[in-house]
């Protein structure tokens, strides 16, 4: 029977990405991402929960992500989740985080955006 575990997500990063080295040399970048679900109750109340998750983003993403990405950015990643368990006095616990395969940047910086706005002015004649 196939299998699949393929996440994906949009939100706002909830810090700058921390970068890190594996003892054999392998770079990895980490950051959470802060994903808002919305909706109405039966009474026509509005709600809004953020689910926070962790990621990690290795080799030449990671490198990318370090480089471009900063705390509220917006972003799509797109990646698998990985469940790691360790012990921490005597109980054995769980830890599960999205492994980024893709990452695309959705907002503009605001020196981007201003760029953009000054080539979109038409010539004056």
């Amino acid at each position: 029977m196939p299998a699949l575990n393929r996440v994906q997500l949009i939100g706002y990063l909830g810090r700058d990405p921390e970068v890190r080295f594996t003892s054999t040399g392998k770079k990895v970048a980490n950051f959470s991402l802060a994903v808002d679900r919305r909706w109405r109750t039966a009474e026509g109340e509005r709600k809004e929960v953020t689910d926070w998750f962790q990621v990690a983003a290795w080799g030449r993403l990671g490198e990318i992500c370090s480089q471009y990405l900063s705390k509220g950015r917006l972003v799509y990643i797109e990646g698998r989740l990985q469940t790691q368990r360790y012990e921490q006095q005597g109980e054995t616990r769980y830890f599960t985080r999205v492994i980024a395969d893709q990452m695309q940047m959705l907002d503009r910086l605001p020196e981007e955006e201003e760029e953009v706005l000054e080539e979109e002015e038409p010539p004056i004649e």
